[in-house]
């Protein structure tokens, strides 16, 4: 069974499940927890690490070197017990490392550890992927957390994301869970989107390029959340239409492209580690006080 280890400080307490080395709840000292709970009824999700890919693959199969290898969408990495390897009051590390059962899916010596840690009201989830091997080792990486839609203490509220950079992303379109290869125009006006569960009438809002390195996601007169991204050029917006959460997804990959390569290697925004290389990529999200 999942273990769950706890981290707080004066601000904040946070679960992280064993399984997947997955946050569980994000708590401030009014008692709010602002993650989405997984309910079964709309999805058990919570704040998944996606790794080795991000996305789905076409047939959910993926080429290495012209072999194939299935790999459900968002990778394995979510699914698999990861062992708690340092923790203290305000941080924790988890780590999962190759085993007969992931080379048969990902047919690479990796290391990947998953750190969250707290600064008072801030939290930072960090990854860090270490090529173990001989060879290059190609891999998408993405952190996939739901926040509440509405925000605590916010309903009935607009509520809206707002681009530090005041960009307006194209959007990526899917089709069946794979990334067009055509643009759409952004949503974003200034920097600005306003949301509505319509937007997600035909799966999430993927922006590929430009979205930047930071955002904040708030109610209108009401409460914010605010992000920073380190390493993690892609930007993706989710929920099920009615569903109360929000998924703000910043990745290092996508799904593959309709019609494009197979090759994990040539799938849009993977990284490639050399032999004893490592890579990192966080976010940090910062609650009300």
């Amino acid at each position: 069974m999942p273990t769950i280890t706890r981290i707080a400080n004066d601000f904040l307490s946070v679960d992280i499940s064993s399984l997947g080395a997955e946050m569980q709840a994000a708590t401030t000292r009014d008692g709010a927890n602002w993650l989405w709970n997984g309910d079964a009824a709309f999805w058990t999700g919570r704040s998944p690490v996606l790794f080795p890919i991000v996305g789905k693959a076409p047939d959910d199969t993926l080429l290495v070197d012209g072999k194939p290898y299935t790999v459900a969408q968002h990778g394995f990495a979510r699914r698999r017990e990861f062992s708690l390897e340092t923790a203290s009051e305000t941080a924790c590390r988890y780590g999962l490392e190759t085993s007969d059962e992931t080379r048969a899916l990902y047919p690479f010596a990796f290391r990947l550890t998953v750190d969250h840690s707290l600064d008072g009201p801030a939290l930072t989830v960090a990854a860090t992927v270490e090529n173990r091997g001989e060879t290059p080792m190609p891999f998408g990486l993405g952190f996939h957390p739901a926040f509440l839609w509405p925000l605590p203490g916010a309903e009935g509220r607009p509520h809206t994301i707002l681009l530090d950079n005041g960009a307006e992303p194209l959007r990526q379109p899917l089709e069946n869970g794979l990334l067009s290869q055509r643009r759409d125009p952004s949503p974003f006006a200034g920097g600005r989107l306003t949301l509505d569960h319509g937007l997600f009438a035909d799966d999430a809002l993927v922006f590929p390029e430009n979205a930047g390195s930071g955002l904040t996601y708030a109610a209108e007169g009401g409460p914010a959340l605010t992000f920073r991204f380190e390493n993690l050029p892609n930007l993706a917006l989710w929920t099920k239409p009615g569903a109360p959460f929000l998924c703000v997804e910043p990745w290092h990959g996508t799904a593959a492209e309709y019609g494009g390569a197979r090759e994990l290697k040539d799938r849009p925004y993977t990284t490639t580690l050399g032999a004893g290389e490592q890579a990192r990529f966080a976010f940090t999200v910062t609650f009300p006080t």
